[in-house]
């Protein structure tokens, strides 16, 4: 069996911002004992019946993992342990909110093996953050960047939104360079985007809110590029940059590497309620609700949400249009054969062609590519090689 990647999501926040629509819940405190005891032996029982595979990497995300107790930590490592084996140089990886950590959650997460941290930062500016419905202030961000320093974490991401109504291009720019003045091995940069069902979409319907402006967000991300280029960030990834000399695949040294196994559309399994997988030709969805998570682990019951075959066609397009997001190292047209017994040429001959015409993507004998200008239209591209 060829190595696995994990995600273990974790449902619960403090407070769930206005903007996102994951599947998240805050107020369930009294659920976390339940939840993850059902967590665990989930992840041991899967592990047990795939014959404990190797994995290289683990990803906690939610949520907000550090609303947990340590103990509560400790229980879902322990279950890890049981059911898989996790190759020693493993990237494990923990979503972290700047509001929700102290010295001894910190702590913990290194004690237990977590070696990189990712920090949902998303602005140095206050009144951003307020209207986010961020828990922190810019201040306790940098102070719970420089407590994760203290502990010992030397790979820390630090995740921010752009594009946010009449967002200032100063405050963006002020936002980076303080990032910057921090010196983390990895910035995620997101655009802010309306998700139905949220309390930013009815604010926008109701007119309280402008509609976030993609011209004004195509002018910060461009800002971000340039600035992040100089100083000494490799852009990788459309919304994705890192520290470290490039190796031989032309990514840099502190590239996330569990998103790459997304990237590369490699398999991986998912943990906990909402929580998606991609595994043995299937597409898997685990339920979203809570308690109903908890009731069919509970009792040895099915938990998929939804179960999608995956042919080969399909395997090939979103393998395209995954590997496309890699900026430098785009799709590796070894690797693609290797896989699927196909060059990437011969597989959309016309669709090649006519990106390439167009000055989209650039093929040579190793890979192919977007081209710069083609970042900002990418869904465009991507859309030429799915079924």
């Amino acid at each position: 069996m060829q190595l696995l990647a994990i995600y273990i999501h974790i449902p619960f926040c403090q407070r769930k911002c206005p903007y996102c629509d994951f599947n998240t819940y805050a107020g369930r405190e009294g659920q976390y004992d339940a939840f993850v005891e059902a967590l665990a032996r989930d992840i041991r029982q899967t592990g047990e019946r795939l014959a404990r595979p190797r994995v290289r990497t683990v990803f906690l995300g939610g949520g907000t993992p550090t609303v947990l107790e340590p103990r509560h930590l400790e229980q879902i490592f322990a279950a890890l342990d049981v059911g898989f084996e996790l190759l020693p140089d493993a990237e494990i990886t923990s979503e972290a909110n700047p509001g929700t950590v102290d010295a001894s959650r910190f702590e913990a997460l290194r004690a237990l093996g977590v070696n990189r941290l990712s920090m949902g930062v998303q602005s140095f500016d206050d009144t951003e953050l307020r209207f986010l419905g961020r828990i922190h202030t810019a201040d306790e961000a940098q102070a719970a960047y420089d407590l994760a320093r203290r502990v010992g974490f030397e790979n820390i991401n630090l995740d921010f939104m752009f594009g946010l109504p009449e967002q200032s291009p100063h405050t963006w720019q002020h936002t980076l360079e303080t990032a910057i003045a921090l010196g983390p091995e990895h910035l995620s940069l997101y655009s802010l985007s309306v998700e139905p069902g949220t309390p930013l979409a009815a604010w926008v319907a109701r007119g309280q809110v402008s509609q976030p402006d993609p011209d004004l967000a195509a002018d910060l991300y461009d800002i971000a590029r340039e600035m992040l280029g100089e100083a000494g960030f490799e852009h990788y990834e459309i919304s994705n940059w890192a520290r470290g000399p490039l190796g031989d695949d032309l990514l840099p040294s502190h590239a996330a590497r569990h998103n790459l196994v997304y990237w590369r559309n490699e398999p991986y399994l998912g943990f906990g309620p909402g929580a998606h997988g991609w595994f043995g030709g299937m597409r898997r969805a685990v339920v979203k609700h809570v308690g109903e998570y908890i009731r069919r682990v509970e009792a040895n019951e099915g938990y998929w949400a939804m179960e999608e075959p995956i042919d080969s066609a399909l395997e090939m397009g979103e393998t395209m249009m995954l590997g496309l997001r890699l900026i430098r190292a785009g799709v590796e047209r070894e690797r693609f054969r290797e896989r699927f017994g196909v060059d990437v040429a011969d597989a959309w001959p016309e669709a090649m062609a006519e990106l390439g015409a167009h000055g989209l993507i650039e093929v040579t004998p190793q890979r192919v590519r977007l081209t710069p200008r083609a970042i900002l239209i990418a869904n465009e591209v991507f859309a030429e090689f799915l079924p």
